[in-house]
């Protein structure tokens, strides 16, 4: 069955990393496809007997990219599995990555006015108005502060998922960089004892042995665990009946290096049964489930 990937999103968020790794995966690859011709490219790897299959489509896609949300609605109803992956990132690590690369962003030509050429920063804003419909899409990475090592671990968490099931995923984050764009329900354990006034233990994270340890000492760690446990598995159910593919549970400390780390980990194994489940920690190397 032909399976097909749609990477979309704001420019300089990771798309060329993400659509890489789709092709080291064995995926048939194209990028900046537009989207009238998307109907007539399904058809033809349909044809040609392919079973995966990405497509790059933004802002780089001129004239008709307001159509795409209605297209994706048709070929869905077609029966065609049809997955869509929006990439973001937040204004200041987008400014950053442009300011490095010291590339120019695609709508620079389109938005010049009386030969003058728009801020950066503008370009950044008609842009985000411009994809917001496709955001609501699906499912949003945001990669502000992921190295491409972790955007491609999650992109190749997320295309090997199966879809028969809602994409359960459990995210440590730190609050001192903000909320990720990508969470879908956010929890705070800034509250819980914080191992890193131990010296012993504050080289280490939520993944360790002596830290787990440590925490679990604290019947005020595990009762939000248990609260946050009850809540998930009171209301997966609606969501799961509300048509949705993927829920991201964000656990939030300060620094994402022990409280975040260790609730996120308990909250994966208190659900385990349910598949597929992935683990992700922003501040740390990417975690595999078996």
């Amino acid at each position: 069955m032909l399976k097909i990937v749609l990477i979309t999103g704001i420019s300089g968020s990771g798309k060329s990393v993400a659509l890489r790794l789709l092709e080291d995966s064995g995926y048939l690859c194209v990028d900046n496809l537009p989207v009238r011709f998307l109907h007539d490219f399904i058809a033809t790897t349909r044809e040609d007997g392919l079973e995966r299959v990405a497509v790059a489509i933004d802002v780089r896609s001129p004239g008709d990219l307001e159509d795409l949300p209605a297209v994706i609605t048709a070929l869905r109803a077609s029966g065609t599995e049809f997955r869509v992956i929006f990439l973001d990132a937040n204004d200041h690590t987008l400014l950053q990555r442009y300011s490095e690369s010291r590339r120019r962003h695609p709508l620079t030509d389109r938005l010049a006015t009386g030969g003058k050429s728009p801020s950066l920063q503008e370009c950044i804003d008609t842009e985000r108005e411009l994809l917001a419909p496709l955001r609501e899409q699906e499912h949003v990475i945001d990669t502000s502060d992921l190295t491409p090592g972790q955007l491609r671990a999650w992109m190749r968490d997320l295309v090997q998922a199966d879809r028969s099931s809602v994409v359960l995923t459990f995210e440590s984050f730190a609050y001192k960089r903000g909320v990720p764009g990508d969470a879908d329900l956010v929890f705070d354990v800034r509250c819980l004892p914080n191992p890193h006034y131990d010296r012993e233990l504050r080289p280490l994270t939520g993944r360790d042995d002596a830290v787990a340890k440590w925490l679990a000492q604290f019947g005020s760690v595990e009762t939000m665990i248990e609260d946050i446990a009850g809540f998930i598995r009171r209301w997966l159910p609606l969501y799961m009946q509300d048509t949705r593919n993927y829920l991201t549970v964000a656990v939030g400390c300060t620094g994402g290096q022990h409280r975040s780390v260790y609730v996120t980990e308990q909250l994966a194994r208190r659900f385990s049964d349910h598949s597929p489940l992935l683990i992700r920690h922003r501040n740390q190397a990417p975690v595999e489930v078996p």
